[in-house]
């Protein structure tokens, strides 16, 4: 086949992707394929509730928003690159707003800013309780008739292919058709998102199964603070039907957590109670099930005026109702459930990662920003400041000539065939999410986390035998994928001997500071490195 060749691949239609992509063509006149695995509105980013961090009000300033990002980073946020990103955030906001975003406005027509966990001032700019998917309808509607872009829907990145010794593209599955592609390219920007899939319970949506880390990993690249995985403390629990996240903004509004007489639990775990950072309000809820034996515990805020909550929380409101709950009267059931990953490629502020010819951003990444534990609603706030840094750096890498076009083969089937025992993937990845859930999960241990270190070293070669054996499908690389992660996420959790932020383990419950970040590189195993390079582009 004809390979698709352009000069920058990008792959990922969040807000991170989006943006690099708008700024890229506002600039330059080089060419971009935009991949994304299934529809260009179905990203992290449209789930998104809460809203975006920025310092928007005279009551406010960057100094505190800077020191509850690291304060919720448990000491491992690296200072300049908070500094740098929150900076950006007044401007991040404006920005979003000439796109097309109309955040929620108060009667004197200012940006109304919602309070969420960790943050001591109100500055989450919001629309009302469907943030994510207002900024995701804007961005798609600014990227969807750009100059020398080409938009490819339903088609999975495979794997990254190196030439030389620089990232040339990847390998990328037509779904549709069930091709495989060629995607050629001079620089390739992953933008691919979390990994929420990996366990049982999640916020996510299902396309979140850590196909840019686990690609990039295998290509050479250095991954950072796997361990970190934040849970949000509030996810609505009905075993009949999907749960949905219930934002943060709903305790940011007032909403108590109750156990199951009825009674506040986090008044005395933390000054902020309710409103503590997500590791700490998790784990209280953990503590709680397991004491009780319930499968959930209670979000309350009913006793708020019933027109203010269905204002305030539309998407929320409705969406519970259509179950039978009516969260103006009643309270809500709630459990923790994976959120956001924390560690990632390693990366600078424009997306840089020590692969030549890669650059990484948004969730994928891990710059530091958000150490041990991320601040809610910084995650948009770093997506955005980066899309754009890295449209800045992708036009300044070609401009130099410093990365190439470089050709490779078409894909190799050999002699694999279609499978005819596809529960054997069915079975792997409910067995690999389960799992995770259970040894992986809010409280680790060193036996829960070596347990699930061997069952994945049989899961692994069971599914890479399967790979091989067997024509690749959409379920197939993402088993690969999310096993892979999962192996990284056990391996430096094991390493690090110590509970810090999102990562708590019964047999180290104190800080230690003989590790600043599990740095993970394939071939190499775990190491740390106590001093790493500041400067943030």
């Amino acid at each position: 086949m004809e390979p698709y060749n352009s000069d920058i691949l990008i792959i990922g239609t969040g807000l991170s992707g989006l943006l690099a992509t708008y700024e890229i063509t506002q600039q330059s006149d080089y060419s971009i394929n935009l991949i994304t695995k299934t529809r260009t509105t179905e990203t992290n980013t449209s789930y998104a509730q809460g809203g975006i961090a920025a310092v928007l009000s005279e009551t406010d300033n960057i100094e505190a928003h800077v020191k509850d990002t690291l304060i919720a980073g448990a000491g491992l946020c690296r200072p300049d690159v908070v500094q740098e990103i929150i900076k950006q955030g007044p401007k991040i906001v404006h920005k979003l707003e000439q796109l097309g975003v109309k955040f929620d406005e108060q009667r004197d027509h200012q940006i109304e800013l919602g309070r969420e966990g960790g943050h001591t001032k109100r500055r989450v700019a919001h629309v009302t309780d469907r943030t994510g998917q207002a900024i995701q309808e804007a961005m798609t509607a600014s990227t969807s008739d750009l100059d020398h872009v080409n938009h490819f829907e339903n088609h999975l990145a495979i794997d990254l292919v190196t030439i030389n010794g620089q990232i040339a593209g990847a390998y990328v599955l037509d779904r549709e058709s069930q091709v495989v592609k060629r995607f050629q390219a001079k620089l390739t920007i992953l933008a691919t998102g979390g990994l929420g899939k990996v366990f049982l319970y999640t916020s996510n949506p299902d396309i979140a199964s850590g196909d840019g880390l686990a690609m990039a990993y295998r290509a050479g690249a250095t991954v950072a603070n796997t361990e970190f995985i934040q849970f949000h403390p509030t996810l609505y629990y009905n075993a009949e039907h999907r749960n949905f996240l219930i934002s943060e903004a709903v305790r940011g509004e007032g909403a108590k957590l109750l156990d199951r007489k009825g009674n506040r639990f986090m008044v005395g775990q933390h000054e902020l109670a309710e409103l503590a950072p997500r590791d700490i309000v998790s784990r209280a809820i953990d503590l709680q099930l397991k004491q009780s034996g319930d499968d959930y515990v209670r979000l309350d805020i009913s006793h708020k005026d019933p027109e203010f909550i269905k204002e305030r929380f539309p998407t929320i409101y409705n969406t519970t109702k259509q179950y039978g709950l009516d969260i103006t009267q009643e309270s809500i059931p709630v459990v923790p459930a994976a959120h956001y990953s924390i560690g990632g490629v390693r990366a600078k502020i424009n997306g840089s990662t020590d692969l030549t010819g890669l650059l990484a951003i948004g969730e994928v990444s891990y710059t530091g920003l958000h150490g041990g534990n991320r601040l809610a609603s910084n995650s948009l706030l770093e997506a955005a400041v980066m899309g754009t840094r890295a449209a800045r750096r992708a036009i300044e890498l070609l401009d130099q000539g410093k990365v190439s076009l470089y050709q490779f083969p078409d894909w190799q089937t050999g002699d694999a065939v279609d499978s005819d025992e596809a529960i054997i993937v069915t079975h792997n990845w409910d067995e690999l999410r389960r799992l995770m859930w259970s040894y992986v999960g809010i409280v680790r241990s060193t036996k829960r986390l070596l347990r699930a270190e061997k069952r994945i070293e049989l899961l692994k070669h069971e599914v890479n035998q399967y790979y091989w054996n067997f024509k690749v499908t959409p379920d197939i690389i993402e088993l690969r994928n999310l096993v892979q992660v999962a192996e990284l996420i056990v391996k430096a959790a094991l390493f690090r001997k110590e509970s810090r932020g999102a990562h708590y383990t019964l047999d180290y419950p104190d800080y230690s500071d003989t590790v600043r970040d599990t740095l993970i590189q394939k071939n190499l195993g775990v190491f740390f490195s106590e001093i790493i390079k500041t400067d943030s582009d």
